[in-house]
């Protein structure tokens, strides 16, 4: 009986198997969604309202995936993508959709995402079009470029979609130009002085990562040599290439990165040169930002981010707000003139040390700032008679876990301004929350990243 109903659970399609398919929503990953003989197709680089020809590529037990093999009906928000590495390059999903539909079907996706794991009517939730910008481009402060070996060659760039094929990338047309020319200059100055790329399959080479970041604002540009080896070879060498080329560089930085992981930075870092940390600016406030600080990769959206967020704290001076995830103290220190007292915490300690001096450099000293997590600090300052009005959360893409959800509940601060990075995890939250008392008051989608197929979205939660 069982194997029976794993049969009828089986997708009845062959590798290679062709028929027309209309695609009806777009997927969280980007890919066209479509329905064949009642089972779930999804198909890269295929738009909602298309009618294609569709060829099975992959059988999962409960979907399938597929490639366009026609078009026959395009959607009129099909445009020509303009990366000439789009087809290969795994960085963006969407540049072959409009900006205009980008927005409007990443609404849709946070509107799935409510769909299929709450039972919460959207209708009755203030829920306004996604918070788009003005030009989608050349928007990212930040690049993490990996280095591999082809044809004897060094090359530097990302990763192929669902591959371990590095495609070597020149110009980058959603970073900042600064990180671009960072990368194609720092590249040759490694190739010219022979220093290898690390081959992760035979463990040998020095150089995994070279990684950029640009201050939209100030222009201070700092590069991270990321090496499997504790030390870079010809060191003197590279940082004197390096500025000399690169005049405007004002940090160089070593990390040290040995372990056999996906992770890009390792424990150990060191500065080469210049400063250990360029400065950054959003709207009135300045932040120190160290190698491995986390900082939002678009400024430009970063400041309606956070104005979304101000909002739906509510502030009226009076609260104490709580900042989970706090990283270098950004939402708190935007929050601050309007509350009360701030207090953040971050697991990463050295997030934590540009917090504190990013609040004492902006004369900001009602703000605290410890190491560890939440559901460890909020139950302890709960006990010493400290508890939130507003707790501000922002936490990786996997969500907030069970024990932080918990420990939320015991604590019970008034308002909730939860700002996420994926959809389907703020929907499961929302969930608990919503059956541990609160309410979800509004919930507005954000394009922080144009062009790919990631939507953030800030939702308001208040205590009923």
């Amino acid at each position: 009986m069982q194997n029976q109903k794993n049969k009828q659970t089986q997708v009845s399609m062959k590798t290679g198997q062709r028929f027309p398919l209309t695609i009806k929503r777009l997927g969280i990953d980007g890919e066209g969604v479509g329905y064949f003989k009642r089972q779930v197709v999804f198909v890269k680089g295929a738009l909602p309202g298309e009618e294609i020809v569709c060829e099975v590529t992959k059988v999962h037990r409960k979907f399938a995936e597929g490639r366009v093999r026609k078009i026959r009906k395009a959607s009129p928000d099909r445009t020509k993508a303009p990366c000439p590495y789009y087809d290969r390059c795994g960085g963006c999903q969407l540049q072959h959709l409009s900006y205009e539909g980008q927005l409007r079907e990443k609404k849709d996706v946070v509107r799935q995402a409510f769909e299929r794991y709450t039972k919460l009517s959207l209708d009755r939730i203030e829920f306004p079009d996604t918070v788009g910008m003005e030009d989608p481009w050349r928007y990212r402060n930040k690049s993490q470029m990996q280095a591999g070996n082809a044809d004897n060659k060094l090359i530097v760039g990302l990763y192929q979609t669902d591959s371990h094929r590095l495609i070597d990338i020149e110009e980058c047309i959603v970073q900042h130009p600064k990180t671009d020319e960072v990368t194609r200059t720092v590249k040759e100055i490694l190739e010219h002085l022979n220093i290898p790329a690390y081959n992760e399959k035979k463990r040998t080479g020095v150089i995994r990562t070279i990684v950029t970041r640009a201050g939209f604002e100030t222009g201070e540009v700092q590069v991270v040599l990321v090496t499997a080896t504790d030390k870079l070879p010809k060191e003197d060498l590279v940082v004197e290439k390096i500025m000399e080329r690169l005049p405007f560089v004002e940090s160089v930085v070593h990390n040290v990165n040995s372990r056999k992981t996906s992770l890009i930075f390792g424990d150990e870092t060191r500065v080469l040169a210049g400063k250990e940390k360029i400065r950054e600016t959003l709207g009135d406030l300045s932040f120190d930002l160290s190698a491995r600080a986390f900082f939002q990769l678009n400024p430009v959206q970063t400041k309606k981010l956070y104005d979304l967020a101000k909002e739906a704290a509510a502030l009226t001076g009076k609260e104490k707000v709580a900042d989970a995830y706090c990283g270098v103290g950004t939402i708190g220190l935007w929050l601050a003139d309007g509350a009360k007292e701030i207090r953040g915490m971050d697991v990463i300690e050295a997030s934590i040390e540009d917090a504190r001096k990013n609040a004492a450099r902006l004369g900001v000293d009602h703000a605290v700032y410890e190491v560890g997590k939440a559901e460890t600090w909020l139950p302890k300052w709960n006990q010493e008679g400290w508890k939130p009005d507003v707790l501000v959360v922002d936490p990786p893409r996997s969500g907030l876990d069970d024990s932080l959800l918990d420990t939320i509940r015991r604590v019970n601060p008034k308002r909730i301004v939860y700002v996420s990075c994926n959809p389907s995890t703020l929907a499961k939250n929302t969930n608990v929350l919503v059956k541990g008392g609160y309410r979800l008051k509004k919930l507005q989608p954000v394009d922080m990243f144009p062009q790919t197929a990631q939507v953030e979205a800030v939702a308001s939660f208040e205590l009923s």
